[in-house]
């Protein structure tokens, strides 16, 4: 029994941190756990990656990351792009060619040729992604590509139109599926960026790369990438997030700060100064 096995390990008097990666309610039941202990943790959790498309990005750039990052590994990576946030003067332009690269983009075993979409890992996947789909259609989202599935190979799905009271909008889907998220101009898009418990990785997209670089301060996430995909990852480089995403550093330096304890240690070489 997994729970049984790892509430074992962290009780242990020899474990003295634990790092954890995986969901936010399992992270939440570790931390409790290790707290009873005074144990230190390290939880990357869940994730909802938003990718912003200002009005003078690159719409073809932005189009090769957005699909890259949403249905790499058919989108079951913590930093996969779940939301795609696009200012509404280049919104139906860009939701035209993502959903043309998204249905292009073939299903299948991936031995037999360039199948980019594999299997996602159980049928539970498929009919989270599948319910999904039906909340968001039901309450007036479009598929512009893909759809629902019977069997655990999914085909890259694009639902355009995803707004606040759709469990798209929230839900980590972990899946082939990504929402279009339309937004007035810049502040609104960082405002739906920040519309969310989760805070691991994000993107925007933008010409101006000191306006990229304002706009990336102020998304509530561990990690922010300007003109690159929400999916990347460096060995050298402090990965974690904020939020319900987790707390703590891995990565470079940061790993080790973050698995040793900083101690102080002084020698004297002249005899004391004393009171009494």
């Amino acid at each position: 029994d997994a729970a049984e096995i790892v509430g074992a390990l962290i009780d242990h008097q020899a474990v003295r941190r634990i790092n954890f990666t995986g969901s936010t309610q399992v992270g939440r039941i570790i931390a409790r756990r290790a707290a009873e202990h005074l144990k230190p943790c390290l939880l990357e959790l869940g994730g909802k990656a938003p990718l912003i498309v200002l009005e003078d990005a690159d719409l073809d750039e932005a189009v090769n990351a957005a699909a890259f990052g949403a249905f790499m590994n058919q989108g079951q990576i913590c930093m996969s792009t779940e939301r795609i946030i696009v200012v509404d003067a280049v919104a139906d332009a860009f939701a035209e060619k993502f959903a043309a690269k998204a249905r292009g983009l073939a299903c299948g075993d991936p031995r037999e040729g360039k199948t980019p979409l594999g299997a996602v890992v159980d049928q539970r996947t498929v009919s989270h992604v599948n319910a999904l789909i039906d909340d968001a259609l039901a309450k007036g989202a479009k598929a512009l590509a893909g759809g629902k599935s019977e069997g655990v190979l999914m085909c890259a799905t694009v639902i355009d139109g995803v707004t606040a009271e759709m469990n798209l909008y929230r839900d980590e889907s972990f899946g082939p599926i990504v929402g279009i998220l339309r937004a007035r101009d810049e502040a609104d898009a960082i405002r739906l960026a920040n519309d969310s418990e989760y805070g691991l990785s994000a993107a925007v997209f933008t010409k101006d790369t000191a306006r990229g670089l304002r706009v990336a301060r102020q998304i509530r996430s561990g990690i922010c990438h300007v003109n690159g995909p929400t999916v990347h990852d460096e060995p050298q480089m402090p990965f974690g997030g904020v939020g319900a995403s987790g707390y703590g550093r891995f990565g470079g330096k940061a790993g080790i700060d973050s698995f040793t304890e900083l101690r102080w240690i002084t020698i004297e070489t002249e005899p004391g100064h004393f009171p009494f």
